[in-house]
């Protein structure tokens, strides 16, 4: 045990998210001295076993890290070949041949639907950039009404469905089935996508004034015909595969390994080819089969590899921190407490992941510091809570995303991008992500409930 007493556990526990919090959004440090400084003085409440406190500091952090770190990093990379071959605009060009020119929202909403499970959301909504604006002056429409589905459906896919570095490392954290996660993620998601692109096409975007802006017109990828082939870019197929093939195979092990026998066949294949390290390796070499240009051959060699570790680093960091945290107040008194409180307030468990995601989003600006910090918190009380860890990961991924707002660099990245005043954004953006996060919620209740997860 570290530490014995429950009151100053609670005190310890209290102060310690306060000042996580409070390094962040108001003195501006980055996340891993704000989560760093505070879990380590949580060593000097009196009363602290001191050799207890450091063994649960350094195995919760190598072990949360040495399941995920390497995937998280194969992530990025492939990430970095999808960006630079053309394989986002190719995916968006068949998203608009499916729904239609005259659906545009709809269209860019789905495909931040499946981008968002690869691409890091603000890299992905610079490249669509253009293409919105365009739509927009093509349509007669508001930025608002043409942009908030794609804004909030990359937000969703981002901080709920692996292999995306947020909830991959949330899953990492407490040890849920990431092939659940992807197939049950998928399902909430869709939910709040749609209801985003509700919100953006038909409840508010038609009340803003947010004209496209005339220096992206004509800029755009998809201006000339859409069935036109462009040899520097890949095939749809081979666009789609990247994403697509580590999701079935990590999806596939997870179905296999409920419903045969151990022993059969397909668990043993699916077991290797559905471990992530090797379905995350086999998109990596997809996505590098995609390259045609001498320049991309030469960067994909170490650029994109150097690229893919720099946006790893806070990442495996801070869930490594978010491992110890969890390990940590395992050996405390405080999951006993709170798990009691919400028992005896009569709260349904599965509101505390959702609301610890909200506050960590919320008070820091970042999806990924929500989710995890959700996952690192809950972990310890998932047992006495009832609730199952891909539940955990589906909730608080729901909650990270809401609300999007000034403190949020993604934010910034689409205001900016697509020059609308600070109170539309606030209303299309602000108000997407909390609808599209509320559903994503709402649909993980209900699979909950039905005993689906």
């Amino acid at each position: 045990m570290i530490l014995e007493s429950a009151s100053l556990t609670l005190i310890g526990f209290i102060a310690l998210i306060g000042f996580l919090l409070l390094f962040i959004a108001k003195f501006k440090w980055h996340v891993f001295f704000a989560m760093l400084l505070p879990l380590v003085a949580f060593a000097l409440i009196p009363g602290v076993n001191l050799n207890n406190f450091i063994d649960a500091f350094e195995s919760g952090f190598g072990k949360t890290l040495s399941g995920i770190a390497i995937v998280i990093v194969l992530g990025s990379i492939m990430a970095e070949a999808l960006k630079h071959t053309g394989a986002i605009e190719v995916i968006t060009k068949s998203m608009v041949k499916l729904v239609g020119k005259k659906r545009m929202p709809l269209a860019l909403t789905l495909s931040g639907f499946i981008l968002g499970v690869a691409v890091f959301s603000d890299i992905a909504f610079v490249i669509l950039n253009p293409l919105v604006h365009s739509a927009a002056a093509v349509m007669g429409v508001s930025m608002s009404s043409m942009s908030t589905g794609l804004v909030v459906a990359l937000q969703l896919t981002h901080a709920v469905v692996p292999p995306t570095p947020g909830p991959l490392a949330a899953a990492a954290i407490v040890g849920a089935d990431i092939g659940k996660v992807i197939i049950f993620g998928a399902l909430v998601t869709l939910v709040g996508a749609l209801g985003g692109w509700i919100w953006g096409q038909f409840i508010v975007g038609p009340k803003i004034d947010a004209p496209p802006s005339e220096e992206y017109i004509g800029k755009s990828f998809i201006d000339g015909n859409i069935d036109a082939e462009d040899d520097s870019q890949p095939s749809t197929l081979k666009s789609y595969l990247p994403i697509i093939v580590p999701v079935v195979l990590i999806a596939l092990q997870s179905v296999f390994k409920f419903t045969l026998p151990e022993e059969n066949i397909l668990n043993s294949i699916f077991g290797f080819l559905g471990w992530p390290v090797v379905a995350l390796g086999i998109g990596v070499l997809l996505s590098y089969s995609n390259i045609t240009k001498d320049e991309h051959k030469e960067a994909a060699k170490n650029d994109w590899v150097e690229e893919g570790l720099r946006t790893s680093a806070m990442i495996l960091v801070v869930t490594g921190l978010g491992g110890s945290l969890s390990q940590v107040l395992r050996g405390t008194p405080a999951v006993t407490a709170v798990t009691d409180f919400v028992a005896s307030a009569g709260l349904p468990a599965i509101l505390l992941p959702f609301i610890i995601g909200v506050l960590g989003n919320t008070i820091t600006g970042s999806t990924t510091v929500g989710a995890i910090t959700s996952a690192s918190l809950l972990a310890p009380m998932l047992p006495s809570l009832g609730l199952s860890p891909e539940v955990a990961v589906l909730a608080g991924g729901s909650g990270a995303i809401i609300i999007k707002y000034v403190n949020s660099s993604y934010f910034w990245v689409c205001t900016s991008l697509t020059k609308m005043d600070l109170k539309d954004a606030l209303i299309s953006y602000g108000g997407g992500t909390l609808i599209g996060g509320i559903l994503s919620f709402l649909a993980t209740w209900v699979l909950w409930g039905v005993g689906l997860i």
